[in-house]
């Protein structure tokens, strides 16, 4: 599994004209399910997006969790995170699950961040989405299991 994650001061989802997933204050994740995605393997990387210290501490350090901060969790699945670009103009998406594998993976990601974070908003998978988002820092990741 990929994540590309951002620190945000807000973000929002929307699909068809109308607002799918909104958070303030949080972490923007962009996640694609890749063939094989273990549900062991989902589990980590949501206690990875819970857990992981983009946020700053009294100090000024980034120290802090989601969980530890309290802010919110916008998921947005997006399978071209898994595109092999390494040759010519076309991408090739063979290291993204096919469609169905990478709906239940995504699923149970949302699930297992349930699981551990008060807010986590969503986008539809596999619709044309908008997304909108003032970056906080720019603070950027790029986290795999």
């Amino acid at each position: 599994m990929i994540a590309l994650l951002q620190r945000v001061r807000r973000a929002h989802v929307d699909v068809d004209g109308g607002t799918l997933g909104r958070i303030g204050p949080g972490l923007l994740v962009f996640a694609c399910v890749q063939p094989g995605d273990t549900p062991a393997r989902i589990a980590r990387m949501a206690e990875r997006l819970a857990a992981y210290r983009v946020f700053t501490d009294a100090s000024g350090r980034m120290n802090l969790g989601l969980k530890d901060h309290g802010g919110d969790l916008l998921l947005v699945s997006q399978f071209t995170l898994g595109a092999d670009t390494r040759s010519g103009l076309r991408a090739s998406f063979s290291t993204a699950a096919p469609p169905d594998e990478a709906r239940a993976g995504f699923e149970a990601l949302v699930a297992e961040c349930r699981a551990r974070l008060p807010v986590v908003e969503t986008g539809r998978f596999g619709a044309d989405m908008q997304v909108a988002l003032v970056n906080d820092g720019p603070v950027t990741f790029w986290l795999e299991t």
